[in-house]
């Protein structure tokens, strides 16, 4: 069984001037989202250099873990989208998004905003962003989104919360603030870079497929 990092976002309504204004909560990271669910296409890519050989693979999540995709869309530099995805066993893509900043999250189905469909989001940050990363031989981690909208009542973080990942818990979290279903959702899966067989040192040289998912 994989292990889960989630990140949250909480959204508020702002009812005089009919705009969403987001709270968020993460445990990797942290981004801003807004309202309504669109599921995602399931897709698998397959990428070529021509000059090299190499084959870069987009593979799909299960049907079981595509159940929480529901309308967002995860952009990393070089990957492209990739939720609802593995993070592709080639180009060093497992470590590099170790390194890389906080990814775009764009919400195409949300009701109101067109900042938020294009992932240029306001909003309030609790907890600040943490790239992915799973420890070595542990297997596969999802990395889970939601989009909660909020009711009102102020969104903030027990001083012990903010301490460490573990301390958070998710489930106690949305019970305080009497958050239910989420109103979007999506989720990718990687695995420490060096748990890879096709794992290439630095220095030894790896092309980059010429597309990525949209």
């Amino acid at each position: 069984m994989p292990a889960r990092v989630c990140l949250l976002l909480i959204l508020q309504p702002l009812e005089s001037r009919g705009e969403l204004l987001q709270r968020q909560v993460s445990m990797d990271w942290t981004m801003k989202l807004a309202t309504a669910a669109l599921f995602l296409g399931l897709t698998m890519v397959v990428t070529r250099d021509e000059d090299e050989g190499d084959m870069c693979l987009y593979e799909a999540l299960s049907d079981t873990d595509a159940v929480l995709c529901k309308g967002l869309e995860v952009f990393y530099p070089e990957l492209g989208n990739i939720g609802c995805m593995f993070v592709p066993d080639c180009n060093n893509y497992r470590q590099k998004i170790t390194h890389w900043a906080e990814p775009i999250v764009k919400f195409p189905g949300a009701l109101e905003g067109t900042d938020i469909k294009k992932g240029k989001l306001q909003g309030q940050e609790l907890s600040p962003y943490q790239p992915p990363s799973p420890p070595a031989q542990t297997g596969f981690h999802r990395y889970q989104f939601f989009v909660y909208l909020q009711e009102g009542k102020n969104i903030s973080l027990h001083s012990k919360e903010n301490k460490t990942r573990a301390s958070w818990k998710m489930d106690k979290f949305l019970n305080r603030f009497h958050l239910s279903e989420p109103e979007a959702s999506t989720q990718f899966m990687t695995q420490n870079y060096q748990d890879s067989p096709n794992y290439q040192t630095p220095g030894t040289g790896s092309s980059e497929p010429r597309d990525k998912p949209k």
